[in-house]
């Protein structure tokens, strides 16, 4: 089972990680795992094999923590999250909206006929030429 604790205090994260079970397996923590963090998951969650941290933070992990992880067979890695806000148009609506432009479809009926803002089809379209 995957658990992800975040907390804006080392405080906070450390009584988070009080909850944790022995079902736990992997743990995501919003905060740099120094040892203190380290030893709090294992006491309460003694089979977790992968420990993730945000890519920003795993640079300032110490060396010593990763080694001593990686002899307990616990892996420490960076976990890549998407970033920004989630685009609301698949690819494939591009797609669409690109070859209708391309067909020659006026935008206004393309955008009435996918339910799309007039405006947001003339981005689409004039992002390809760009």
């Amino acid at each position: 089972m995957k658990v992800r604790v975040s907390a804006k205090t080392y405080d906070e994260l450390l009584r988070k990680l009080s909850e944790l079970n022995e079902d736990v397996t992997e743990v995501y923590v919003s905060l740099r795992p120094t040892k203190e963090v380290v030893v709090k998951i294992l006491e309460n969650a003694p089979n977790v094999k992968r420990i993730s941290c945000p890519p920003s933070l795993y640079p300032k992990v110490s060396k010593r923590v990763i080694y001593a992880l990686s002899q307990l067979g616990i892996e420490l890695v960076p976990e890549n999250r998407p970033r920004g806000r989630p685009r609301k148009y698949d690819e494939k609506t591009v797609k669409l909206v690109r070859e209708l432009a391309r067909k020659g479809v006026p935008m206004r009926e393309i955008s009435e006929r996918l339910g799309i803002p007039l405006r947001t089809v003339y981005y689409m379209v004039n992002e390809l030429r760009a």
